[in-house]
C-alpha cells in the first residue's frame, strides 16, 4: 500500500503533467500560410482532426489540428497562430491522434478554453482518463420523430411552414 507521501507525489505528477502526444511523422513540406493555416504537401496517410506539432526555427513548439486533407495534401489550423512559420525552417510533426481533454469529477461547473485548458483560475484538473473531444456521430435514424406541432399563432407560419417540437431548424 502506498503511504501518504507516494500518493502526494503521484497526484502532484498527475496535476502538472501536460497532455503531450508522441510524433508519428516528421515533415518539411510547407507550401504555404493563410492566415491560421498551414498547407502541407507530399504528406503520407494525414488524417482528420489528426493533432499536428509545429516545431519553428527559433525552436519553439506550436499545436495545430488537420482541418481538410485532399490526398497527400493536408491543411492545418495553428492553434497559437503562424507568425514565425516559414516553409524551410519549420518542421511538422504528425501524432496520429486527435485532441483530448482530461476528465474526472473535477471538471463539472468548471470553465475551459478550446483546447480544454481551464481558463477560470481554479485547480489544475487531475485527470482520471484522458477523452477525445470529437464524441460520435449521432444516428440521424435513432432519434425519436417528433410529433408535437407547435401553434405559433401565426396562420400563414402555423400553415405554410409548421414548427414541431425536437425538430432540426
Amino acid at each position: 500500500m502506498a503511504t501518504k507521501m507516494d500518493a502526494a507525489a503521484i497526484n502532484a505528477a498527475a496535476v502538472t503533467r501536460d497532455y503531450t502526444i508522441n510524433p508519428r511523422v516528421e515533415y518539411q513540406t510547407i507550401t504555404g500560410v493563410e492566415g491560421p493555416l498551414v498547407i502541407l504537401d507530399n504528406v503520407k496517410f494525414p488524417q482528420y482532426n489528426e493533432i499536428v506539432n509545429l516545431t519553428l526555427a527559433d525552436g519553439s513548439t506550436r499545436q495545430g489540428q488537420i482541418l481538410e486533407v485532399n490526398g497527400s495534401k493536408a491543411v492545418v489550423q495553428v492553434f497559437e497562430g503562424t507568425s514565425g512559420v516559414d516553409n524551410k525552417n519549420c518542421y511538422i510533426e504528425l501524432t496520429g491522434d486527435t485532441l483530448k481533454m482530461p476528465m474526472s469529477d473535477e471538471i463539472m461547473g468548471r470553465s475551459f478554453n478550446g483546447s480544454g485548458q481551464p481558463i477560470d483560475k481554479g485547480p489544475q484538473v487531475l485527470a482520471e482518463e484522458y477523452l477525445p473531444i470529437n464524441g460520435s456521430p449521432i444516428n440521424p435514424k435513432s432519434r425519436q420523430y417528433p410529433k408535437e406541432m407547435i401553434q405559433t399563432g401565426l396562420s400563414a407560419l402555423d400553415t405554410m411552414n409548421s414548427v414541431v417540437r425536437g425538430q432540426k431548424l
